[in-house]
């Protein structure tokens, strides 16, 4: 049954008036679906084939609540554009299966009924299972493929049904059409017990058809996007942890070779010492093979440096000063693992190693607004311009706690260095406040 045209419309005509109405129905549904796909729970049921039955009840409620509130404007208001009692059953039931698609089928049925269209509640039932039998028989990356779009390439999809060459696509296609063309047969028949658009024209009745088959294809589309781009995140998320793993795997053998250099270098001259530093290598690398964490506390950080820096202690003697300045509200602040090591030994190895008479180390850490600043200074042999770049670095250290900044915390963040030579050197670094690890995995 075809409402009346409302008494505002009345200065269009009932071809002008159906256009409109098919115009704004597509545009309806288009909203729906984007604010469908904005719910978490909603997206995720869409990210996963093998769905759980309480999944599929949310996933039909989801579409039935909606739809069957379009069918009561309908009828309450006029509102035809809102009635989608034919591609909402349909479509759910192609996406989560025939029971769902009959669940919708009876939600958007039943205020129909109680107005005393008889027909709808079968007729949206149908609907649902023929959506929900079609995604039985039918691949499912082909349904994901079945978007607006697909009309581009119509001509070379039906050139491969006349080859004989089966095409779900098309399928898809003509379910929908066929459905569509079932409605307004049983509309013409029935037309007080099934509500229908009736075209005045066959140009008309074409954009009616067409529109019932954008009303399924459009949330298609609009839903594969955002499966998509839910999988283009995890895969990038992914990559940056799989990345950091590899610039934090780095540190460890890099650290462990220029200690055991040293180890080896004092193994004659000083035995005792040599001893004393292997027993001081395997507790710490015991300490680093027990912790798989790649994020810590400052506080953490600062007792790994230590364990680190009472081995070069014993290589240096008393001519190694460390001094800490460590602001207390930084101690909580989380970092990556293992980050400071590296400053602090180019700091020892090319700063004051390099200098006669020892020297000192200047560990500082305080807030500023959302941030937290950590500096790395000694009082050494300072560098050359040409090495103040990180990226340009020969050393492996510097390069790599540069590059991981970047990699975690984007590009304007990285490792910025000051040294005057014959001075010293300062690396500074800055780290956005996170009270939780943001990447638990990388």
């Amino acid at each position: 049954m075809l409402s009346e045209v409302p008494s505002e419309a009345r200065f269009l005509t009932a071809a002008q008036f159906l256009l409109i109405t098919l115009v704004v129905k597509i545009a309806v549904v288009a909203t729906l679906a984007t604010m469908l796909v904005r719910f978490r729970q909603f997206r995720r049921i869409l990210l996963t084939e093998k769905r759980a039955w309480k999944e599929r009840l949310v996933f039909a409620f989801s579409v039935g609540v909606p739809l069957s509130a379009g069918v009561a404007a309908r009828l309450l208001l006029n509102y035809d554009a809102g009635d989608i009692s034919l591609a909402g059953p349909f479509l759910a039931g192609l996406i989560a299966g025939p029971y769902a698609g009959a669940i919708v089928g009876i939600m958007t049925g039943t205020p129909a009924l109680i107005a005393g269209e008889a027909i709808a509640m079968p007729f949206a039932i149908g609907c649902g299972f023929a959506g929900g039998g079609l995604r039985e028989v039918c691949p499912k990356e082909a349904i994901w493929h079945f978007s607006p779009l697909f009309f581009i390439d119509l001509h070379r999809h039906a050139w491969q049904m006349i080859r004989f060459k089966f095409d779900w696509l098309m399928i898809l296609l003509a379910a929908p059409i066929g459905l569509e063309l079932l409605r307004q047969a049983l509309g013409a028949r029935f037309s007080e017990h099934l509500f229908y658009m009736s075209p005045p024209n066959i140009p008309l009745g074409i954009l009616v058809v067409l529109a019932t088959v954008l009303s399924v294809a459009v949330p298609i589309k609009i839903w594969n996007t955002a499966r998509i781009e839910h999988r283009l995140q995890e895969q990038e998320k992914l990559l940056m942890s799989s990345r950091v793993e590899a610039l934090s795997s780095q540190i460890n053998p890099h650290f462990l070779f220029n200690t055991l250099a040293s180890i080896s270098s004092l193994i004659r001259s000083q035995p005792e010492t040599a001893r004393t530093l292997i027993v001081k290598l395997s507790a710490l690398l015991r300490r680093l093979l027990r912790s798989q964490e790649q994020f810590v506390t400052l506080k953490e950080e600062l007792a790994a440096i230590d364990e680190y820096l009472d081995i070069e202690t014993v290589r240096f003697g008393p001519t190694l000063i460390i001094e800490k300045q460590i602001s207390p509200d930084s101690l909580n602040l989380i970092m990556p693992s293992m980050l400071l090591q590296p400053l602090i030994e180019n700091a020892i190895k090319h700063g004051i190693g390099q200098k006669i008479g020892g020297g000192q180390i200047t560990i500082r850490s305080r807030r500023e607004t959302d941030h937290a600043v950590i500096e790395i200074e000694d009082d050494g042999t300072g560098m050359n311009p040409s090495e103040l770049n990180p990226i340009r670095s020969d050393g492996i250290g510097l390069r790599n706690v540069d590059e991981r900044l970047r990699v975690i915390y984007g590009e304007n963040y990285h490792l910025k260095i000051e040294s005057v030579r014959g001075e010293g050197t300062c690396a500074r670094i800055e780290i956005p406040e996170l009270k939780t690890p943001k990447l638990a995995t990388a």
